[in-house]
C-alpha cells in the first residue's frame, strides 16, 4: 500500500501508459499519411498502406484515427506534409547506423539526429556513407561488428533506445552484434 490516495497512483500509471500510446499512434499515423499520399487510399492496390494499416492495428489504433490519417495523406483534411528522410552515420566503435524518419520539419530532425550521434561519440555521415553496408536489405547488413567491450555495448544500446524514443524515427538499422563474455 502506497500510503497515499489510490487515485494518485492510478493517475500516474495511466498518464505513463497514455503517453506511450500517444507516441505510438503519432508514429503510425505519420506512416499512414505518407503511404496514402504516395500510393492512394486503397489498401488493396497500395501495399505500403496495407502494411501501415496492419501496424496501426497492432498498436490498437481506433478505426476512426486510421481513416483520419489516411484522409490527411490524401489531402481531404488540413495537415502538414511529411517527408521521408534517411540519415546515415557512425556510432561508437565504428558501428554503422541507418535511421529512417518521417518528419514535417527537416531542420529540427537533422539537428536532433546530429545531437544523438555526437552525444554518444559518433558522427552523422553524408548520403551513401553507410548505405552500402545495408544494401539491399537494411535488416541484414553485409557484415557485422562484434562488440566485446560491455561499456561500448551499453552506450550503443542507449543510443538505439534514444533513436527509438524520437517521435520522427520510424526504423533504426545497425551492424553490431553484442558478444557475451
Amino acid at each position: 500500500m502506497s500510503g497515499h490516495s489510490h487515485w494518485a497512483t492510478t493517475k500516474r500509471d495511466k498518464a505513463s501508459e497514455d503517453a506511450k500510446k500517444s507516441a505510438a499512434f503519432t508514429k503510425v499515423s505519420r506512416l499512414l499519411s505518407v503511404a496514402a499520399k504516395q500510393g492512394g487510399g486503397d489498401p488493396d492496390s497500395n501495399p505500403s498502406l496495407r502494411l501501415a494499416i496492419e501496424k496501426a492495428r497492432e498498436a490498437r489504433m481506433p478505426k476512426e484515427n486510421i481513416q483520419k490519417a489516411i484522409d490527411k495523406g490524401l489531402g481531404k483534411l488540413e495537415s502538414g506534409s511529411y517527408e521521408e528522410i534517411t540519415y546515415e552515420g557512425f556510432g561508437p566503435e565504428g558501428v554503422a547506423f541507418m535511421v529512417k524518419v518521417l518528419t514535417d520539419n527537416r531542420n529540427r530532425t537533422a539537428s536532433e539526429m546530429r545531437n544523438i550521434f555526437t552525444r554518444y561519440g559518433g558522427s552523422l555521415g553524408g548520403v551513401g556513407s553507410t548505405s552500402y553496408i545495408f544494401s539491399p536489405d537494411p535488416k541484414n547488413p553485409s557484415f557485422y561488428i562484434e562488440i566485446l567491450n560491455p561499456a561500448a555495448k551499453d552506450k550503443l544500446e542507449q543510443m538505439i533506445s534514444e533513436f527509438n524514443e524520437s517521435d520522427d524515427v520510424q526504423e533504426v538499422f545497425y551492424n553490431f552484434k553484442p558478444v557475451n563474455n
